[in-house]
Formats: C-alpha cells, structure tokens, sequence
C-alpha cells in the first residue's frame, strides 16, 4: 500500500471516529431518535447551511463513486456510499480515495 492510499486510509478512520463521538454523545443525551437529529441539525441557518453543503458533497461523490465503479469494475469502491451516509463524508471521500484505482498515465504505467 503506498503513502498516499495509507494517509487516506488513516484520514477514513478518523473521518468515522472523530463525528461519531459527538453522534453518540447526541444519541446518549437524546434517546435514538434520527428525525430528532435531523431537527437538530437545522436549529439555525449556520447549521441548515452546513447541512445542504455536505448533502451536496455526498451526493457528488455517490455519484462520482457510482460511474467510475461501473466503468472500472471496481466493486470495492461501493463501501463509500455507505460510509458517507451513515457516517459523513468526512469518512466516505478519503475511504473511496484509499480504494480507487490507481491512475494509468498516457503511456500505460500506473501514476
């Protein structure tokens, strides 16, 4: 695995540690109760605002995992999508980039 794909790996870790810490947090306080987290996170614009800008970003990059694991065949890349709707894209975007393909350059050799 290289340095890269391994900082990538270790960014997805923290990407599903780090916000489900304070997802627990919530649950313990509030009960198990999605729609009430969702009512939380649009107490105020700011949060609403933050809301929209990470439902945007997860469903560019479902879409972005969805075509290119169709063209490459590349099943493993499917894992994002979970990852970034039950956890965030915080996890979802660094985990697809620890499993994608490498690149192909014009002559044929990887990167």
């Amino acid at each position: 695995m290289t340095v890269t794909r391994l900082l990538f790996a270790a960014l997805a870790v923290l990407g599903s540690i780090l916000p489900m810490r304070y997802f627990l947090a919530w649950f313990g306080e509030n009960g198990f109760t999605i729609m009430g987290m969702v009512d939380a996170w649009h107490t105020n614009a700011a949060t609403s605002g933050l809301v929209w800008d990470l439902t945007i970003a997860a469903v560019a990059l479902t879409l972005w995992v969805l075509i290119e694991v169709v063209r490459d065949r590349k099943w493993w890349g499917l894992l994002a999508i979970p990852a970034t709707f039950c956890i965030g894209v915080s996890c979802g975007l660094p985990l697809y980039l620890a499993l994608r393909p490498a690149p192909v350059s014009y002559r044929g050799r990887p990167g």
